[in-house]
C-alpha cells in the first residue's frame, strides 16, 4: 500500500532551516490553539493536535530530523518505498504462512502510517516460533512444527490526561496476508491504565499474527509515546511549567492563576520571588505508584512590558529615581 509523505516542516509552519528553538515555539502556539481540552470543535482539534505531535516528535529530536530530511530528499527521487536498514524502524510486519511477510497497520494509536513506516516500532519478526522453517521440517519428520505466531509492534500517543486517569481506546489493526493479498479490519478495546510512563509497552494478549500448524497467536504490543503538552515538560512523575510574572508581581508577590490537569488554581508568589525560581504544588503531578501523585513545579519567567505611554514612563523613571536596586553591583 502506497504511504503518503507527511511534511512536518509545513504542520508545523516553519521552514527546513528553522531552529530548534522556532520548532519548539511552533508546536507551542499550535498545541495551545488544538489542544483538545480548549478547541470548540474537539474532534477536528484532537485530529489536529496528534498531527502536530508527531511532527514535533519527529523534528525536535536531532536524529531523527536528519532522518527524516534525508527521506524528504529520497522522496523527491522516488526511492522513498522502505527506509534503510540501519534505521531499526518500520511498519510492523511478519512471516506469514507460506513464507512471506504479512503487514499490520495500526489505526486509532494516534500516529499515521508514514510515521509508523519511518520512525515507529518495529516488528519482532518470528519471535517465539520454531527455528525451523515448518515445510522443511515436515519433510522429514514427517509432521508440521507448530510455530507462534509474529508480535506486532507499534507506538501508541498517550496524552497526560490519559496518564492521570486511565482510558480505554479503541485500536485497529489491519492485516494484508502476504500470500493472499487479502486485507481485513480488526477493532479491539485497548485499555490503557492509570499511570503508564513512557517507553513502557501495553500488550494485547493473543491479537497478533496467527499461529502456524496450530502454534498459538502472537501479541500486540504498543509502546507509549506522551503527547507533548504546550504548558508542561515531564520529570518522571513530577510536572514542570512556566509561570510567567509582571515585575511588581515578582517584587511585591501575587496571587497568580496556574493551570493543572485537572483545573485552574491559585498559587501565592512570595514577595521577592526571582527569575527561574520554582513553586511547588504537591501531589498535582502525574501517579506515581499506588494512591501517591508527583508534584508540579512552576518555575519563574518574569516578563518584561513594552513601554507604555507617558504616564507609565514617568512612573518607571520616577522608579528608577527612588530604587537603589543595581543589577550590576560588584561581587
Amino acid at each position: 500500500m502506497a504511504i503518503e509523505f507527511k511534511d512536518y516542516y509545513q504542520v508545523l509552519g516553519v521552514t527546513p532551516k528553522a531552529t530548534d528553538e522556532e520548532i519548539k515555539k511552533a508546536f507551542r502556539t499550535l498545541a495551545r490553539k488544538y489542544h483538545p481540552d480548549v478547541a470548540k470543535d474537539k474532534k477536528s482539534a484532537e485530529a489536529k493536535f496528534k498531527e502536530i505531535n508527531e511532527a514535533n516528535e519527529v523534528l525536535s529530536n536531532p536524529e531523527s530530523r536528519r532522518k527524516f530530511d534525508q527521506l524528504g530528499t529520497d522522496w523527491k527521487t522516488g526511492a522513498q518505498s522502505r527506509p534503510p536498514p540501519s534505521w531499526g524502524g518500520g511498519r510492523s510486519a511478519g512471516r506469514g504462512t507460506r513464507g512471506g511477510e504479512d503487514e499490520f497497520q495500526f489505526e486509532g494509536t494516534g500516529f499515521s502510517d508514514f510515521f509508523e513506516q519511518f520512525f515507529g516500532g518495529r516488528a519482532n519478526r518470528f519471535h517465539g516460533g520454531s527455528p525451523f522453517d515448518s515445510q522443511e521440517f515436515a519433510n522429514r519428520h514427517g509432521e508440521p512444527e507448530a510455530e507462534r505466531g509474529q508480535d506486532i509492534h507499534g507506538d501508541i500517543l498517550i496524552t497526560l490526561d490519559e496518564v492521570l486517569k486511565g482510558a480505554m481506546r479503541a485500536i485497529s489493526v489491519r492485516r494484508t496476508n502476504a500470500r493472499t493479498g487479502q486485507a481485513g479490519m480488526e477493532t479491539y478495546q485497548v485499555r490503557i491504565p492509570k499511570g503508564v510512563q513512557a517507553g513502557q509497552s501495553i500488550r494485547v494478549s493473543g491479537k497478533g499474527g496467527e499461529g502456524v500448524n496450530g502454534g498459538s497467536a502472537g501479541d500486540i504490543y504498543l509502546r507509549v509515546r506522551y503527547a507533548q503538552h504546550p504548558d508542561w515538560q515531564v520529570r518522571g512523575s513530577d510536572l514542570v511549567g512556566h509561570l510567567e510574572l509582571a515585575p511588581w508581581e515578582a517584587v511585591l508577590g501575587a496571587k497568580v492563576p496556574v493551570p493543572t490537569l485537572e483545573g485552574g488554581i491559585s498559587i501565592k508568589v512570595p514577595a521577592g520571588f526571582q527569575q527561574g525560581q520554582k513553586l511547588r504544588v504537591r501531589g498535582k503531578g502525574l501517579p506515581a505508584g499506588g494512591a501517591k501523585r508527583g508534584d508540579l513545579y512552576m518555575e519563574a519567567s518574569i516578563q518584561v512590558p513594552s513601554p507604555g505611554g507617558k504616564e507609565e514612563e514617568r512612573l518607571w523613571k520616577e522608579l528608577a529615581a527612588a530604587s537603589k536596586f543595581n543589577p550590576r553591583k560588584p561581587v
